[in-house]
């Protein structure tokens, strides 16, 4: 990352995954190898994330965790509390990174509360800052304040949903791009290209999607339940994608979004 801190490629995420759930989920998948997990307050599961953590039995540095702020807590004095309450549930004394998760730009208050993640970063409470869901002009209006860009900007990115603009300014402003829903929510892995190179190379369409995140410099953060899948999912770090395979899948832009706009979520 930009800041001289690394993450794992791969991460693990526990969006909609329930909080009954996600303890074993979690646990499946730091025995499987993940040293990347990706959580935040809305999804309700920090604490059961923290139980897993601590079971684990691995050492804290370890291990990789993200949290969000979520859209109510945003704002110059607010933002630390809401930290410290994750860092309750979680059993930590600081996340490795702490997101923004959505602009909000109708209510404008990413701003402030970019500086009062400066403020969290420089007391330790985090290691690296960064957002989730930001357009190019929010990015622009963060790195016009003269101080931290951005370490990550965690988007919706899949083959029908590439947000190359998106991409673009992050690559111009040193921000690694990080894809959520990175399979598509299953949906692309229907898609008969993935399929057919799948099939040539004796791997999963989900692992043929995943490699193309990979090597186009992407981090992933694909999620599952199913043990088999977790381990799957991790594979796919092994799967050599040529260049006929990359762009192939580059060319699967539809601009098929799933989650909500940044331009218009409030």
């Amino acid at each position: 990352m930009n800041d001289g801190h690394t993450i794992p490629q791969i991460g693990f995420g526990v969006f909609l995954v329930p909080d009954t759930e996600t303890k074993e989920a979690v646990g499946e998948a730091l025995e499987a190898g993940y040293r990347h997990i990706d959580t935040a307050t809305i999804y309700g599961n920090e604490e059961a994330v923290g139980q897993a953590l601590a079971d684990s039995g691995l050492p804290r540095d370890e291990v990789f965790v993200t949290t969000k702020l979520w859209n109510a807590d945003q704002g110059r004095d607010s933002a630390r509390p809401a930290l410290e309450a994750s860092l309750e549930r979680l059993g930590l004394d600081h996340v490795d990174l702490y997101l923004i998760h959505w602009p909000t730009p109708a209510r404008d208050l990413y701003l402030p509360t970019w500086e009062a993640f400066e403020e969290l970063r420089s007391e330790g409470l985090t290691r690296s800052i960064g957002v989730s869901n930001f357009l190019p002009e929010h990015l622009r209006r963060i790195a016009d304040l003269g101080g931290t860009v951005p370490a990550v900007n965690q988007i919706e990115l899949h083959p029908t949903l590439q947000q190359v603009d998106i991409q673009e300014a992050d690559a111009s402003l040193g921000i690694l791009t990080e894809a959520w829903s990175p399979l598509g929510r299953g949906a692309d892995l229907e898609i008969p290209a993935i399929d057919l190179i799948a099939t040539r190379l004796g791997v999963t369409p989900a692992q043929v999607v995943l490699a193309w995140h990979l090597a186009r410099g992407r981090v992933v953060i694909p999620k599952s339940v199913t043990p088999s899948r977790i381990v799957e999912n991790l594979a796919a770090a092994d799967v050599v994608l040529d260049d006929a395979d990359l762009e192939a899948l580059d060319a699967l832009e539809a601009g098929i979004r799933i989650g909500s706009d940044p331009a218009t979520f409030n």
